[in-house]
């Protein structure tokens, strides 16, 4: 009987995507059933998972909520604000807001590590499920969820934050933990792969965990490249649509489309943190934000993107 708000918000998106792919099939009927449905899970989010200054993140089969600020356990969980953004869903006001609330809860930057929630479970409340078998601080129970990390990058880049963005994505970096034989003691594992999961807890604080085995290296390597990069790819067509620090005044990266390859300039002149002025391609300039349209000619192109 309990209730997820983070499944929510997915559950909001997988419908509005999938409404598309209906429409597209002349489905109407579903794509009215599944409009309705979003409009009504929408406002239940709203109303039942908003709690004043971020989003709750489940609730109990008693009706009870779970990432509260009445809960002594688990005041605030990591990705019920995450996918409040991601999923495009929450108000552009609230999304901020809990995204705020994240970084001011749960980012640890003297520790360089971004945990999934606080405080953690130590039998206080009812349980969560088998996450409170872990002890507080490690994995899941109050420790760095590294699949949930990656999604908090992601979060804050989809708000344009630049800056948090790519601070974030640096502390999951796993070379930033082994700058000094001090952290290499106490990252303990390879600093060359991505870890799960990164301990909180007063006696393993930023001891590694679970190398070699996470599916948040790859949504760790999206994060770099699609959400702060900008570069997303559709079919035989590419966006450019950065996310950086405005310390960042320019970027290059190259893409082997099957014979051909793109040489992308990316020139950020005003030191902004999201926003395309104009992309040209080999010298002829395209609409404001525009697509770039691939070519498998073998040749080599040159594209200029720049940020205002």
């Amino acid at each position: 009987k309990g209730e997820s708000v983070w499944l929510a918000w997915l559950l909001w998106a997988t419908l509005r995507d999938f409404s598309v792919i209906a429409e597209r099939r002349g489905e109407s009927a579903r794509v009215a059933t599944w409009r309705r449905a979003r409009e009504a899970l929408g406002k239940a989010l709203e109303d039942s998972g908003w709690d004043g200054a971020w989003y709750r993140r489940a609730f109990f089969d008693d009706g009870a909520p779970l990432g509260a600020s009445s809960n002594v356990e688990c005041r605030i969980d990591a990705i019920a604000q995450s996918w409040a953004v991601l999923s495009g869903a929450a108000p552009g006001d609230r999304a901020a807001r809990a995204m705020q609330s994240v970084q001011d809860e749960l980012v640890r930057t003297r520790e360089q590590i971004i945990v999934l929630l606080t405080p953690p479970f130590d039998g206080a409340s009812q349980s969560p499920g088998y996450i409170a078998a872990y002890p507080p601080g490690i994995r899941e129970n109050g420790g760095q969820y590294t699949h949930a990390a990656a999604w908090t990058v992601m979060a804050f880049a989809t708000l344009g934050a630049g800056d948090r963005a790519l601070d974030s994505l640096q502390m999951l970096n796993p070379l930033r933990h082994a700058s000094s034989p001090e952290e290499v003691t106490r990252y303990a594992i390879e600093p060359y792969v991505v870890a799960g999961d990164v301990y909180s807890s007063a006696q393993r604080m930023g001891r590694g965990g679970w190398s070699w085995y996470t599916g948040s290296a790859g949504w760790l390597y999206r994060a770099g490249i699609e959400s702060i990069l900008g570069f997303r790819l559709h079919g035989d067509r590419l966006t450019i649509d950065p996310c950086v620090s405005p310390k960042w005044d320019r970027f290059e990266l190259s893409y082997t489309y099957r014979s051909a390859r793109y040489d992308i300039v990316v020139e950020n002149p005003t030191g902004v943190m999201r926003g395309v002025a104009e992309i040209a391609v080999d010298g002829s300039r395209g609409q404001p934000g525009g697509e770039i349209q691939l070519i498998d000619d073998g040749r080599k192109h040159q594209v200029l993107v720049t940020m205002k």
